[in-house]
């Protein structure tokens, strides 16, 4: 663990970063670092998966909360995946089933005798699981079909969860009768002191792997990285999280898995831009077309679409596109599309061409310029 850097400073972000932060952070660390953004760059590719490993523990309220009382320990695999450190089935000090808060609890919230006990063997919820997924614009815009690379943890396939080796089971603990946790009593001057540890002898599992499964070492759960097809539906934006229910860690002692988030970055696009469900484009057209009217292409995210501009059109002049935008998520309808045209001045002009120009300048009169006319109207008035 030693080698790994502080996941705050992965992220770029001060240790008592909200939500929100330590999100714009990822999003920012991630889109620099992707490989497919930095195709072939080793050093991208290993950064990036440092920052996905980072946030997937400082975005996780449990895992976050483990991690900043143990360091890169308490987010280990390894920690509560079925024996900790001691291999869960003879000596050690491991907390697989056992939750933190209960144990300290019961030694500090406990005092005198109370406190709350957790059966380690009750059924639990598997953590959540992250992933990141690259889009195009018209991707994003019209929904998918991707193929993720996910790692999260299952259970084992040899022993189906037990720990122990196909044939044996899991023999409960003597010492503290499948509890999890020794009592000790203590004198002290002020009376009798009741407090609760995990038991030595099993790890805090209340049980006792003789035999482990060797595929697992008796952890009952193996991490796993495969291949998975996750269907992104039209409309979704960068930086929304895709939920993907019960394809997290596999649960504890038969509890459901966690869920998936699918984070989503989105390309930018060289021409169109996303507002809401709205797109936007600027259309460049020539000085003729813009005073003559013109029939011009406008590319849209259905293909390319026939458009009329007026005889007379200004530079910033605006259309709507109607239902040409982005389709809606989860809902019906789509945005729409709106193009601004943008005038552009010709440059490097013959002498032939700037000739006709000077004719063309010397036929044309305040009337055929209002905004002009009304502007040194304006101006007149104001030095009379």
């Amino acid at each position: 663990m030693a080698d790994k850097r502080d996941y705050y400073e992965v992220l770029g972000v001060d240790k008592n970063a909200d939500d929100a932060q330590i999100k714009k952070a990822y999003r920012q660390a991630a889109k620099k670092y992707h490989p497919d953004l930095n195709p072939g760059d080793k050093t991208a590719e290993a950064k990036f998966k440092e920052v996905n490993e980072a946030y997937e523990v400082l975005s996780d309220s449990e895992k976050k909360a483990r991690y900043d009382q143990f360091g890169h320990a308490g987010v280990d695999p390894n920690f509560g995946a079925g024996g900790g450190y001691g291999g869960g089935y003879g000596g050690g000090f491991g907390f697989d089933g056992v939750d933190l808060g209960d144990i300290f609890g019961s030694i500090f919230g406990g005092g005198f005798g109370g406190g709350r006990r957790a059966n380690p063997n009750a059924p639990r919820r598997g953590n959540d699981t992250s992933a990141n997924v690259v889009l195009s614009f018209e991707e994003a815009a019209k929904g998918c079909t991707k193929t993720v690379k996910v790692s999260h943890i299952e259970s084992c396939p040899d022993c189906n969860g037990s720990g122990a080796k196909a044939g044996t089971s899991a023999k409960t603990c003597p010492d503290c009768h499948g509890t999890g946790q020794v009592t000790s009593i203590q004198r002290t001057p002020f009376g009798q002191m009741q407090t609760q540890r995990p038991c030595s002898r099993c790890g805090g599992s209340g049980k006792i792997i003789e035999t482990p499964c060797p595929k697992c070492s008796g952890k009952g759960r193996v991490r796993v990285t495969k291949e998975q097809q996750i269907n992104i539906p039209a409309g979704i934006d960068d930086g929304q999280t895709l939920n993907v229910r019960g394809q997290g860690d596999a649960g504890y002692n038969g509890g459901p898995a966690g869920d998936m988030h699918i984070n989503i970055n989105v390309r930018p696009h060289p021409i169109f831009e996303r507002e809401g469900y709205n797109v936007y484009c600027d259309i460049p057209i020539t000085f003729a077309q813009a005073a003559l009217g013109a029939e011009i292409t406008v590319p849209t995210l259905d293909g390319k679409v026939k458009f009329k501009i007026h005889e007379g059109t200004q530079p910033n002049d605006e259309f709507k596109l109607s239902g040409k935008g982005i389709q809606r998520l989860q809902g019906n309808g789509r945005g729409d599309q709106y193009v601004k045209v943008v005038v552009e001045v010709p440059k490097n002009l013959s002498g032939e061409q700037k000739d006709l120009l000077k004719q063309f300048e010397e036929k044309t009169s305040e009337q055929n310029y209002k905004k002009r006319k009304g502007f040194f109207d304006k101006l007149k008035d104001m030095f009379d």
